[in-house]
This record gives C-alpha cells, structure tokens and sequence, in this order.
C-alpha cells in the first residue's frame, strides 16, 4: 500500500513540479538548488568521509598484506636472478681470460718449440751438408790424387819412350836425308 501512495505522490510532484517547491525526482534536490552532483553535496559530506575512509583501510590492509609481500618478492627475485647473472658473467670473464692467458702461454712456448726446432733442423742439415762436402771433397781429392798419380804414371811412361822416340826420329830424318841409316846409329 505504500508503494502505490509513493508512486502517486511522485506522479503528482512531476505533474504539478512548478515554481520554488519542486524536488528532482531521482536525487530528491529541491530544484531551487539546481543539479547539484551527488559527491559535491554538503549533507552527504560525513558518509562521504565514513565511507573513504573505510574503503581506505580496506585497500591498505589488501595491498599491504596481499600485493606488497608479492611484489616485494618479484623485486628480490629479480635482483637474486640480476646478482647471479653478473657473478655468472663475471666467472664467464675470469674463465675466458684465463683460457687467453693459457692460449697465450702455450702459443709461446709452440714458438719457442718451433724456434728450438727450426734450430736444430739448420743445424742437424748444416752438419749433414758439411758431412757430404767433406766426403765429396775428400773423393774429389782422392780422384785428383789418383789422376795425378796416373798423369805422373804417363809422363813417366812418356819420358821413357822419348829416348825411343828420338832414336826413331832421327833415323827416320837420316834415312830421308841421307837414305841409309840403321837404328843403333840414330840412338
């Protein structure tokens, strides 16, 4: 029954909503006072202010509770996962200059090896050089010593047939010349 009363009462206020009387029929304003917006409204003010600061309370306790404890560990994880990345880089660095100080050394001594061995490879044909000169010098001088011995051989051979020689020439001059001759007078 009341709701029929309040629902002639409201059409009753629309129809006769003239002058300084009339209320807005959704904010229940009088219409002197214009539209006025609800929050801008000074008789709401204190539940306003109830109502902030309950909904206050409640937001800090959720956040406080509920999302700072899980942001916070995303932050220390983050910085956990940032700090291990950097000890990782900075081993990954410790590792790589020891692998070029390594490399370094072991490049060194594979020169100094490789100097020793260029070395001893010049040396060892050095040697082998001056071994075979020295063989075919003292084959060359065996050779040489052997022709002068048969050189020597031949002029002697030679000297010792000249007498004969000569005899020969002779006779054969005399006996051109004169046309007799024997050969114990040419000798």
């Amino acid at each position: 029954m009341e709701t029929t009363i309040a629902q002639a009462d409201i059409s009753t206020e629309a129809e006769h909503a003239t002058g300084a009387d009339a209320t807005h029929s959704s904010t229940g304003v009088p219409a002197e006072h214009g539209e006025a917006f609800p929050p801008f409204d000074p008789s709401t003010f204190g539940t306003q202010l109830i109502w902030l600061v309950i909904t206050f309370a409640a937001l800090y306790v959720a956040i406080s509770r509920l999302a700072l404890p899980r942001i916070g560990a995303i932050l220390d994880d983050r910085k956990a996962r940032i700090d291990g990345d950097l000890n990782a880089a900075d081993a990954s660095r410790q590792k790589t200059d020891a692998a070029i100080a390594a490399y370094e050394a072991e490049l060194a001594d594979a020169r100094a090896k490789s100097h020793a061995l260029a070395e001893e490879t010049r040396q060892g044909i050095k040697a082998d050089i001056d071994a075979k000169r020295q063989s075919v010098e003292a084959d060359l001088s065996k050779k040489v010593a052997e022709a002068e011995a048969r050189i020597q051989a031949t002029k002697t051979e030679a000297l010792g047939h000249v007498g004969e020689i000569a005899a020969d020439t002779v006779e054969a001059l005399v006996q051109q010349l004169t046309g007799t001759g024997s050969a114990k007078e040419a000798s």
